[in-house]
């Protein structure tokens, strides 16, 4: 560790010890001046540290009284670490609703920084690019994050408040299996004990939670994360679509993912041979239909509308906009 972050850190440490520490005695155990000594307090003032500063023949500096703070000990490739997974999580949406808490948390590790590892992350930064951005997404509180995740750990019931995408309130009590979080949102998924039947909840729109006397038993082979986007191809919506696609099951999936649509194999009727082609049947449920045309023309397969028919008028539309371009190439 480089020497000035090490030596702000054995202050810490020194300080932690308990009592009050001259300035004297603090440059001799550091091995700098006094003003030095100084200039280190003050850094840890800055990273929300309380130190106080003692009057008088004996005064010096000691930590508030009742506060003790473990030495972070971050090597340079564990503080770049951290830094981008507070980066990376305030970009994807995923943190909670004190948002300045990352960016304070980032600063104060930035600040403690050696000046060559500063740039070089600095430099890193500017250069890196995300492909999607959720700064508009709410983000759940962090009471209710933790007070869930400390119920699935323990298999306890949860009670939740929790608000529908049509404003509607209700009060539930939740056996939580996980928390997952998917496209830059966190979920829980469970069981809803009031209907008996498994849901999944937008952490930002559950307002309150509060864990309950008594525990539940979880189901074998639990996969959290399998259910959740299981439960996104079949949710309700305003269009069920049914298609076939002559394809293998990687070729859809790579435009189709398990969390947009279900796959199943295609039986015939009697009378159709399709014996010789692999067909798969494709069913998924959408609010807008105008995605779609293109997500079918980039799989490159052919392919059978079964419906809606407003889906095939979309598809014959965007056809005839494409031929219309290549003829005036």
């Amino acid at each position: 560790m480089p020497r000035p972050t090490g030596r702000v850190l054995t202050l810490l440490e020194l300080l932690q010890s308990g009592g009050t520490r001259t300035v004297a005695e603090l440059a001799d155990r550091l091995g700098v001046e006094g003003r030095t000594v100084r200039r280190y307090v003050d850094q840890l003032i800055d990273l929300d540290v309380p130190v106080e500063s003692v009057r008088g023949r004996y005064g010096g500096y000691r930590l508030a009284p009742g506060y003790r703070l473990p030495p972070l000990m971050l090597s340079d490739d564990e503080a770049l670490a951290v830094l981008l997974g507070l980066v990376a999580g305030r970009r994807a949406g995923l943190t909670t609703t004190e948002r300045t808490a990352s960016e304070t948390a980032s600063a104060k590790i930035r600040r403690v920084l050696p000046k060559h590892i500063a740039r070089r992350l600095d430099a890193l930064l500017e250069a890196l690019a995300f492909t999607d951005r959720f700064d508009d997404l709410d983000t759940p509180d962090a009471e209710v994050l933790l007070t869930i995740a400390d119920a699935v750990r323990h298999r306890r019931p949860v009670s939740i408040r929790y608000t529908d995408r049509d404003e509607r309130r209700s009060e539930r009590t939740l056996h939580a299996y996980g928390i997952v979080a998917h496209a830059g949102r966190w979920y829980v998924t469970g069981q809803d004990a009031q209907v008996g039947e498994d849901r999944t909840f937008r952490l930002d729109r559950i307002t309150d939670a509060r864990a309950l006397p008594g525990s539940f038993e979880a189901p074998a082979g639990l996969d959290p994360a399998q259910r959740v986007v299981s439960g996104f191809a079949t949710a309700e919506y305003r269009h069920e679509v049914t298609l076939r696609i002559h394809g293998t099951v990687e070729q859809i999936r790579a435009h189709l993912p398990a969390s947009v649509a279900s796959l199943h194999e295609y039986a015939p009727p009697a009378g159709e041979d399709l014996a010789a082609e692999r067909w798969l049947r494709v069913e998924l449920r959408a609010e807008r239909l105008d995605w779609l045309p293109p997500v079918l023309a980039a799989l490159d397969r052919p392919f059978v509308i079964e419906r809606p028919a407003e889906l095939q008028d979309l598809v014959i539309a965007l056809a005839d906009r494409l031929a219309s371009y290549a003829r005036q190439a």
